[in-house]
């Protein structure tokens, strides 16, 4: 029988379990909520207390790589490395008084001196310095852009006050390949020439965060990391192939320095799709050793550069006279190495020759500048400077890379007597090397201009590949003329002095050189026996692919053209080889010079 005196006791226990337990459920309620509901909230506020500490999480710049995928600019991992003073002298005061196993500074400097290439005194100087003017100092760099291999060697020292935080570094594998055209970015990682500065936005990482807490021992406490991932950069596709700009880039430094020229430089252009190939220049920058080049060399003279194209021009003015003028290869002109004409202008060949009965094939072969006037003059200044803008002269090409040059031709009103002649033969006018290519692929190419390119894509870090807007080809003209253009540029290449110097057995291949010549920018007029010498050509003649120019500036062994002549057949050549084009099976056609 239960009695009142034994149920009191029974109802004191039940009360106090249930008090204990509602408690005990509180305690679970508010453990719950800290460490679970609200723990990311608890762990940002608990970052801005004295232990908290962040860490930048570095994205990954893209690369930059060739129409085959091969590497021309990448990242490699490089770590900054830092101390921390206070907890330094925290352990070594622990070691003292017997609380702590670690070594004392005094030997660990000694080992962190031989993995980063210090001295001892100079690594226990860093700590002294930066506790002498700040007591309480929680960090101070040891070196940074350490390797690797170097920042393992100080994990494998297990030092609590050594820390290394990693970031990419830029590294251009093949040196100086490409360099002109990459670019490169500077020691902060900030992208100041080339494709490296103008496709940033698609190579660019974007950085994340980590934030933490530390313990006194400035040891990361688990569980206390939050982080905002990085992104990756993307993957810029260029047109070139890196083989064949390598070759190149040894060709034209030989042959400059053969020829005793300033500068060379080779552009190769596709036809059919206006794709450059390659782009190399002497002298050039090796992006892993910036400061080894003078400031004026370490950008693309080729896409920044624009010269007289002399001779080179001739062709332009050949296609116009035919295309608008109603001319043929074997239309005549009687011209003599010295012609007057209205107005005072004087015009004379580079050749002492009587009165000739020239064809305008006869014209474009021995280059004669009388020859070219006299034929300038079936159409009118204005439709000439019409086809020369057509071709594309003097508003540059939109290839993307920065501060691009243009050409220059004047409006019609302004030319003189003088000029309304010397510009059939390229004086009096400037171009680029990627303005004369396109404007040559154009005459080559069925008479259609195709837009010139150097960037091929962009590969997002989720795949997506995203390609630059390529305007159509535009008509600039006929396909006849395009083919009767190609038949005399071709006779060029087989009746010239240099004819031999040029020849590529099995292929037939057409072009023209010119000799400009140089402004003296101190006196005014030009330069005496100073000229900037180009060849251009294409390859097959029969069925164009390529389209190959080759430069220097102020040579001095040879001053005319024919300077260039070996660098071209050898780059053709080699063009040729790269892109496995079939040779020729049928025979040129011989155009006569004259009349």
């Amino acid at each position: 029988m239960t009695t009142r005196s034994t149920r009191s006791p029974r109802r004191r226990t039940v009360v106090a379990l249930a008090v204990v337990l509602a408690v005990l459920a509180g305690f679970i309620v508010r453990l719950v909520d800290i460490q679970v509901v609200n723990a990311g909230e608890h762990i940002e506020d608990s970052l801005d207390r004295a232990f908290g500490g962040e860490q930048v999480l570095h994205g990954t710049r893209g690369e930059i790589v060739d129409e085959n995928g091969q590497t021309l600019a990448g990242s490699i991992l490089r770590y900054d490395c830092q101390l921390d003073p206070l907890l330094i002298t925290q352990i070594d005061a622990e070691v003292l008084e017997g609380k702590s196993d670690y070594p004392l500074w005094a030997d660990v400097s000694v080992d962190v001196a031989e993995i980063t290439g210090q001295t001892p005194e100079e690594v226990r100087g860093i700590v002294e310095a930066e506790l002498a003017e700040r007591p309480e100092s929680q960090f101070v760099y040891l070196k940074k852009g350490v390797s690797t291999e170097h920042y393992r060697a100080l994990a494998d020292l297990s030092m609590p006050y050594i820390d290394c935080l990693q970031h990419p570094a830029r590294m251009y594998p093949d040196g100086a390949v490409a360099g002109n055209l990459v670019g490169f970015v500077g020691s902060d990682g900030v992208p100041l020439e080339g494709f490296e500065q103008t496709q940033d936005d698609c190579l660019a990482a974007t950085n994340g965060e980590r934030l933490f807490q530390k313990g006194k021992d400035g040891v990361v406490i688990p569980g206390t990391a939050v982080e905002r991932p990085a992104t990756d950069g993307g993957t810029l596709e260029l047109t070139v192939n890196r083989d064949l700009q390598w070759y190149l880039q040894q060709l034209i430094a030989e042959q400059t320095q053969d020829m005793g020229a300033q500068q060379g430089a080779i552009l190769v252009y596709e036809v059919e799709t206006g794709k450059v190939r390659a782009a190399a220049e002497y002298p050039t920058v090796d992006p892993n050793q910036v400061d080894a080049t003078a400031a004026e060399l370490r950008t693309s003279r080729i896409f920044r550069g624009s010269f007289e194209p002399g001779s080179t021009f001739k062709a332009l003015t050949a296609a116009t006279v035919i295309d608008a003028g109603g001319q043929s290869p074997q239309s005549t002109v009687v011209a003599s190495s010295l012609e007057n004409f209205e107005d005072g202008a004087r015009v004379r060949d580079s050749f002492q020759h009587p009165a000739y009965e020239y064809t305008l094939a006869g014209v474009l072969i021995d280059s004669s500048n009388a020859g070219i006037s006299k034929f300038s003059e079936t159409v009118s200044p204005q439709v000439r400077y019409d086809y020369f803008k057509r071709f594309g002269i003097g508003d540059g090409t939109s290839s993307g890379y920065p501060q691009e040059g243009v050409g220059v031709i004047h409006p019609v009103d302004q030319w003189g007597a003088q000029t309304k002649y010397n510009t059939s033969f390229g004086q009096g006018v400037a171009t680029t090397m990627p303005e004369l290519a396109r404007a040559y692929g154009a005459i080559v190419n069925d008479g259609v201009k195709m837009p010139l390119s150097i960037v091929e894509s962009c590969t997002l870090p989720d795949g997506t590949v995203v390609e630059p807007e390529r305007p159509e080809g535009e008509r600039v003209i006929s396909e006849g003329t395009s083919a009767q253009m190609r038949a005399m540029l071709e006779n060029v290449f087989l009746q010239a002095p240099y004819a031999e110097s040029v020849e590529i057995p099995g292929y037939r291949i057409g072009g023209k050189t010119g000799t400009g010549e140089k402004p003296d920018l101190v006196n005014g007029g030009y330069k005496q026996g100073v000229y900037y010498t180009t060849m251009v050509g294409f390859a097959p003649a029969d069925d164009p692919k390529y389209v190959v120019v080759v430069t220097l500036d102020e040579p001095t062994k040879v001053t005319s053209s024919a300077a260039n002549a070996t660098a071209f057949q050898k780059a053709m050549t080699q063009v040729l080889k790269t892109y496995r084009v079939m040779p020729s099976t049928t025979a040129p056609e011989l155009l006569p010079k004259f009349g």
